[in-house]
C-alpha cells in the first residue's frame, strides 16, 4: 500500500504540473496572501481535496491492516501531506507562493474527515463536488481559454465559474429513529460566477498594459439546497460494486435544486 501510494503521489504531482504549473516561471520560496481571491472558491477547493484524498487514504491504510483509528490518523495526516507538497509547488512559481489560507483549507479538509470518523465511527456530512463546463460568448471565450484552458479536464480544474462545492448531510445518520432511507441526503452547495480573475475582473501583461477588461461582469456568490444520494449506503454483496459507489461518492448526483444568487431565488431542473 506504502508502494502504490508513493506511485500515485508522485503521477498525481506530475499530472498537476503539466496541468497547472509547467507554463508559469519558476521563482524562489515566497508567500502570497491570496484568502480574498475568487471569492473563496480556491480555499473550498483545497478543503474538498482534502477531505477526500483523507478518505481515500484510511480506507487504503485500513486495508492494510491498520486498526481503524490509527489508519484514520495516518490517512488524514498523508491527505494533508499530499496538499502541502501542492503548496510547495504554489510556493515556487511566479504567479503565486504559499499561502497560509489555503494551508488552512487542507487542515479543515483533513480535520473535518478525521473529527467525524473519530467521534461518530461514520461519515454524517460529505464534502462532494460537481462541475459543468460552461460556454461563453465569443468577447470571453478566448479570455476563457486563456485563463481556464480549452479541454473539459482543464475547465473542471481551473473554472470556478462552473464549479459548486457540497455538504451533503445523511439525513438517517441525524434522525435514527426515523422511517428515511439510508441513501437520502440533502445537500448544501456553494459557488460563484462571473469571476474572470483572482481579486478583480482585470488583467495586465508584464509591462502592466490592460490587456483584460471585465470590470462590467458582476462578481457574485450562489448557494444550492439540493437532495443527494450517499452511494457508499446502497448495498451490495459485490465487492468491486462497492468500491465503485465509494468512490463516485465525492460527487454531487446531478438533479433539482433551488439556487439563491444576487439576492433571488431560482429552481434548476436539474444540476451538476
Amino acid at each position: 500500500i506504502a508502494g502504490i501510494y508513493a506511485v500515485g503521489y508522485a503521477g498525481s504531482l506530475i499530472a498537476v504540473n503539466e496541468a497547472w504549473y509547467k507554463n508559469y516561471p519558476k521563482s524562489s520560496f515566497q508567500t502570497f496572501n491570496d484568502a480574498g481571491e475568487w471569492l473563496q472558491m480556491d480555499k473550498v477547493g483545497h478543503a474538498w481535496t482534502a477531505y477526500n484524498a483523507s478518505q481515500a487514504t484510511t480506507s487504503m491504510w485500513q486495508w492494510a491492516g491498520l486498526p481503524h483509528k490509527k489508519a484514520v490518523l495516518v490517512g488524514s495526516a498523508t491527505g494533508f501531506t499530499y496538499l502541502t507538497v501542492i503548496e510547495l509547488l504554489d510556493a515556487h512559481s511566479a504567479e503565486w507562493g504559499w499561502s497560509w489560507a489555503d494551508m488552512g483549507a487542507n487542515l479543515f479538509g483533513s480535520g473535518l474527515y478525521a473529527a467525524q470518523e473519530i467521534g461518530w465511527g461514520e461519515q454524517k456530512i460529505r464534502f462532494k463536488f460537481s462541475a459543468h463546463k460552461k460556454s461563453y460568448n465569443s468577447l470571453l471565450a478566448p479570455r476563457a481559454d486563456k485563463l481556464f484552458g480549452a479541454s473539459l479536464p482543464e475547465r473542471i480544474l481551473k473554472d470556478y465559474n462552473g464549479q459548486t462545492y457540497w455538504a451533503s448531510f445523511n439525513l438517517k445518520s441525524f434522525f435514527t429513529e426515523s422511517n428515511l432511507p439510508p441513501w437520502l441526503n440533502v445537500a448544501v452547495g456553494y459557488g460563484a460566477d462571473g469571476l474572470w480573475g483572482g481579486f478583480e475582473n482585470k488583467a495586465f501583461d508584464e509591462r502592466g498594459n490592460l490587456i483584460f477588461d471585465g470590470t462590467h461582469i458582476p462578481r457574485h456568490r450562489q448557494w444550492y439546497l439540493s437532495p443527494d444520494i450517499d452511494l457508499t449506503k446502497i448495498k451490495s454483496n459485490k465487492k468491486w460494486v462497492r468500491t465503485v459507489l465509494f468512490a463516485f461518492n465525492v460527487l454531487k448526483v446531478p438533479a433539482p435544486a433551488l439556487r439563491y444568487s444576487n439576492g433571488k431565488f431560482t429552481m434548476q431542473a436539474l444540476y451538476f
